[in-house]
């Protein structure tokens, strides 16, 4: 069927298509790639299957040589696998389809070097669909993963996890058991397996308490937020909601902006007050500033204005919130356009400010004033806080000459 198929993204993934500053070029390709597959798997999801591995086959070729330093590219592979996992596991075929897909698959999961594929790896014995499939690639990785796991020294074998992830599947979880005793250290990305084999026996206390030692043998750390996150979800599905919240609920990714860290905690507590989780955020961080975009979507506007006076929020993000609520709330636009500009006077910035940038800003928010009549309400404002604020000399000082010739 896949050659009978002429993908058109296929000639956008050619081995080495991309140079070192392909990464925008690049994430576009991958999203109209997965636009493709995804209209292809609304009439033929066996199809779309196919295209989903042929397209995964592709990715490390044809993306090897980019800097990927910028994390961009990463987070571009990362949607797209969040896309494409669902589609692989719909795919209609039958068991010994699948079985010779994932062998292609499984071969481009050996052959990248960057992680691309960690999450398929995680969930490798879902993606067989079929226990039966599941538990001969179970039996094929086993002496693989012996192997590496009893020799000396450090090694590595990628089909580690794909191997533990078929063992849970198939509720072989002996077996899990058995082959992570081989190993002379813990480490979570495969003990995981363990509490979670303990979770669907049944035995939630002890995978708890299993999971929680995991971070005591852990000296780095690293795998601290995806532990706590394993713990939190078992605790909301054990109804412990109050507990999950309290323990893990406002424990935060190292990486992510503040709005979305926000968006996920109310996702998983639909029950407890937006504005309840929110105050909790801000006062479990030293930078209440980070948090007013996360306020202001929110709507709760007198959170927003308080985190806009902080000294860790953003005098730019301050005045493009002025302009974007000129109309929709005009007194929080006034108030929170005239913070951005003091910020800018008395706050201290890797770029520093100039005397343009401050007069456009203070342009931006007159204007604003000026066409709702509300000018001397701008004028009143901004000049109660230059006077009770340390403002830098160069930048107040053309602030006051602008609202001496604007009189």
């Amino acid at each position: 069927m896949a050659d009978k198929y002429k993908w058109n993204f296929k000639k956008y993934f050619r081995s080495s298509a991309y140079g070192w500053n392909g990464t925008a070029k690049a994430s576009k390709r991958m999203r109209e790639a997965v636009s493709e597959i995804k209209k292809v798997a609304k009439k033929d999801s066996a199809l779309a299957g196919e295209g989903t591995v042929e397209l995964c086959s592709r990715l490390y070729p044809a993306l090897m040589y980019i800097d990927s330093s910028s994390g961009a590219l990463g987070t571009a592979l990362n949607r797209t696998m969040d896309a494409l996992t669902p589609i692989l596991i719909s795919a209609e075929w039958d068991m010994n389809t699948r079985g010779k897909w994932l062998e292609k698959l499984f071969d481009a999961i050996q052959d990248e070097g960057w992680g691309i594929f960690d999450d398929l790896r995680d969930r490798w014995g879902e993606i067989c669909v079929y226990p039966g499939l599941a538990n001969l690639w179970a039996d094929e990785l086993i002496p693989f993963v012996r192997n590496c796991w009893q020799s000396e020294g450090w090694h590595f074998f990628a089909g580690s996890d794909m191997c533990l992830s078929c063992l849970l599947f198939t509720e072989r979880y002996k077996e899990i058991e058995e082959l992570l005793s081989l190993r002379k250290n813990t480490f979570w990305p495969y003990n995981k397996y363990q509490a979670m084999a303990l979770a669907k026996q049944g035995k939630q206390e002890e995978a708890l308490a299993y999971a929680e030692n995991m971070k005591l043998d852990d000296r780095s750390g690293n795998s601290n937020y995806s532990i706590n996150n394993f713990c939190e979800s078992l605790l909301i599905d054990m109804d412990r909601t109050e507990e999950a919240y309290q323990k893990y609920g406002l424990v935060f990714p190292s990486r992510g902006t503040y709005k979305n860290i926000y968006r996920s905690i109310c996702r998983k507590y639909p029950d407890i007050d937006k504005k309840k989780i929110l105050l909790d955020c801000i006062e479990k961080t030293p930078e209440s500033g980070k948090w007013f975009a996360a306020a202001k979507d929110a709507g709760f506007y007198d959170i927003a204005i308080e985190c806009a006076k902080s000294s860790s929020s953003d005098p730019f993000t301050l005045l493009r919130a002025s302009r974007d609520f000129a109309d929709k709330n005009f007194k929080f636009a006034l108030v929170v356009g005239v913070t951005g500009i003091i910020r800018m006077m008395t706050g201290d910035f890797y770029d520093k400010i100039t005397v343009f940038q401050i007069i456009s800003a203070y342009e931006q928010v007159k204007n604003m004033a000026e066409e709702k009549d509300k000018l001397n309400d701008f004028r009143y404002l901004l000049v109660r806080d230059i006077e009770n604020k340390h403002c830098r000399a160069d930048l107040r000082n053309a602030i006051v000459k602008k609202l001496k010739q604007d009189k």
